[in-house]
């Protein structure tokens, strides 16, 4: 296991007292020579922190910050050197990886270390040379698609996935919005909505999307993407979609988030981080399958209506082809 390596390395500092540097290399070394042959994935410990931040106490937030702000030099300290520099108890720090679900320092430690090395590794952006590493590439990211695809089916909330579907067929107009990254998700979802026949609405201009959003009622329905859950805009159409009543789907990683404090329906995935693709990378895949698990069921509601619709929509294009 990638596991048992890492911790080996970690307490293998004791009894050589091995150099940060070379401790960081050596680290970096296991983790990409064992990629190939292990392929174990793990939930991003940043996620894990971030998404449990707003439960966190004072104390506790403060070691939060510290490890968000200085993620790669959290790996070497001791518990008694970390807690130092910190400012707080060892026991504060103990509490504090046990409430984010690690057994205790030391497998928090490792999760860390793990996390810190694919990060320096930059896979995603080495150069290819020769198709048997071409092959490993495809076969790494297509292994990692299939985990972060599995860990979201997990985590989500079946009867809030049903409960959106049935407000979103029933809606008068369902309005898409989303923000960077995320806009390209509430556009995926408009393209592939659209064809059942809902009224949908979507833009990407965020003075129109306030304009939408100002003119929505009790009988619409919002649906909502953001990775993060914390960008300004999209809290701020939140906010205004509130003032009117209408009913809004959240779709993010973080459930803690000020966006995911604003859903009446809240529908969750989890981004898993190896050294592969990063955090927004899988949560843009899990969201990708999540619409087109909301797609059918909405068609499945609307029936024979819908798929007159589709017919009607595949014919108006069909006659555009050469």
């Amino acid at each position: 296991m990638l596991l048992a390596y890492t911790e080996e390395y970690l307490l293998s500092r004791k009894k050589y007292s091995l150099h940060k540097k070379n401790f960081q290399d050596i680290l970096i070394r296991v983790m990409v020579n064992k990629m190939n042959t292990e392929s174990e994935t793990t939930v991003s410990v940043l996620y894990t922190i971030k998404n449990q931040y707003g439960s966190l106490s004072e104390k506790e937030r403060l070691i939060a910050d510290f490890i968000i702000e200085h993620k790669g030099a959290t790996v070497d300290p001791s518990i008694t050197e970390l807690a130092a520099q910190i400012g707080i108890s060892e026991a504060t720090l103990v509490r504090f990886v046990k409430k984010l679900g690690y057994q205790g320092y030391q497998k928090f430690r490792i999760a860390l270390a793990r996390e810190s090395a694919a990060d320096n590794a930059h896979i995603f952006e080495i150069a290819v040379d020769g198709d048997e590493q071409e092959e490993d590439v495809i076969d790494r990211i297509f292994k990692h698609t299939i985990r972060a695809l599995e860990s979201s089916r997990k985590l989500l909330d079946k009867k809030a996935v049903i409960k959106a579907a049935e407000l979103m067929t029933t809606a008068r107009h369902l309005l898409l919005f989303g923000f960077g990254g995320s806009n390209v998700n509430a556009r995926d979802a408009y393209h592939k909505l659209l064809r059942t026949g809902l009224a949908c609405m979507y833009t990407d201009e965020f003075h129109m999307q306030l304009m939408l959003a100002s003119q929505a009622c009790a009988e619409d329905v919002a649906l909502l993407f953001s990775h993060s859950g914390k960008n300004y805009d999209i809290v701020a159409l939140a906010e205004e979609l509130k003032t009117h009543k209408c009913p809004i789907v959240v779709i993010t990683s973080y459930d803690n988030s000020p966006l995911a404090h604003c859903a009446d329906i809240l529908l969750t995935v989890s981004p898993v981080l190896n050294s592969v693709i990063s955090e927004s990378f899988s949560d843009s895949l899990a969201v990708g399958t999540l619409i087109n698990v909301l797609y059918v069921e909405v068609m499945n509601r609307l029936k024979e209506t819908g798929l007159q619709n589709l017919a009607k929509m595949r014919r108006a294009i069909a006659g555009r082809r050469i």
